[in-house]
């Protein structure tokens, strides 16, 4: 899986935003704060303000807020505000993948790989990360885990017989 420099930073940014909640933020401050490109991240910001997270104020006073609650906006929503589909194969969605033969199963797999991934990054606030950084994916990373174990288990049981 491939994350995005575009999703890094879109992250990255909006946790600047959590962290000071009572003013907004310029562009130039997020991208020192964070060193992140600042054109790259006015492009940025802008897709998450089409996507909502983030609303705007012109003027010598203005900036950047969150669009919502940090508590209601996951890694997940923001990855998909800047990137779209989560995992993709050659370009397109995993949705109408389907192969012949042996690999009939393969899709399937892909499309527990993208599920096991949304469960972890929808799994996880701004909140959650200011409150204690990556410990609040662990959880949900152990419970991603745990079913991926399970499937295996369940295919190499189907395997056997």
């Amino acid at each position: 899986m491939h994350i995005s420099a575009k999703a890094d930073y879109a992250m990255r940014a909006l946790l600047e935003l959590a962290r000071e909640p009572s003013r907004p933020l310029t562009c130039e401050a997020i991208a020192s704060s964070q060193e992140i490109p600042f054109r790259f991240l006015k492009s940025v910001v802008g897709e998450l303000r089409r996507a909502g997270l983030v609303r705007s104020q012109r003027g010598c006073e203005g900036g950047y807020w969150l669009g919502r609650a940090a508590e209601e906006i996951t890694l997940l929503d923001v990855t998909r505000a800047v990137d779209g589909e989560l995992i993709t194969l050659r370009g397109e969605p995993l949705a109408g993948l389907d192969y012949p033969g042996p690999a009939t199963g393969l899709p399937d797999v892909w499309r527990e790989v993208e599920a096991g991934a949304a469960a972890v990054l929808g799994g996880v606030t701004l909140t959650s990360l200011l409150a204690g950084g990556a410990t609040g994916a662990r959880g949900v990373t152990g419970a991603a885990g745990a079913a991926g174990a399970a499937r295996t288990e369940a295919l190499a049981r189907r395997g056997a017989a």
